[in-house]
């Protein structure tokens, strides 16, 4: 299988595959294309405004009381309309799941503490902390691969 990427911004943007027959990986392909909609943001909202926020100043998404917010490098939280399941379709492979009810971006992850109790928490640049699931610590450490 072969493939090339080729920029060019002077043409419209158009994604062609040449494929024997069709298969999962070409369904895959064709429902990426069709959700991306060229955008690296997502609109967010405060007791008073909407913001849009791009995706690299979030450091985390995560479930409060019922409701979805994105955490920012500054701390602030913004809610989100989308559930959680459907951020985690939405987003690029650079958010990963830490607990069942939260999103990191991997490139605003400072370090991992781990506690006497053998519990992990995963700390931000900007100083937030979140707790990371035994389970999801695994997959984790499999995606980055540490031993």
């Amino acid at each position: 299988m072969n493939f090339r990427l080729v920029i060019d911004k002077s043409k419209e943007e158009e994604v062609v595959a040449t494929v024997h027959k069709k298969s999962e990986l070409t369904d895959r392909i064709e429902e990426l294309v069709m959700q991306y909609d060229g955008s690296d943001e997502i609109t967010a909202y405060t007791e008073d405004d909407i913001k849009v926020l791009k995706l690299k100043e979030i450091e985390c998404i995560t479930v409060i009381d019922g409701k979805t917010y994105a955490i920012c490098g500054n701390k602030e939280q913004f809610r989100l309309r989308q559930r959680l399941y459907e951020m985690e379709e939405l987003l690029p492979e650079c958010f990963i799941k830490i607990n069942k009810s939260s999103l990191a971006n991997q490139n605003r992850i400072e370090r991992f503490t781990g506690m006497y109790t053998g519990a992990v928490d995963v700390v931000f640049k900007s100083g937030y902390t979140e707790y990371v699931s035994r389970r999801c610590f695994a997959d984790i450490k499999r995606r980055l691969n540490v031993k």
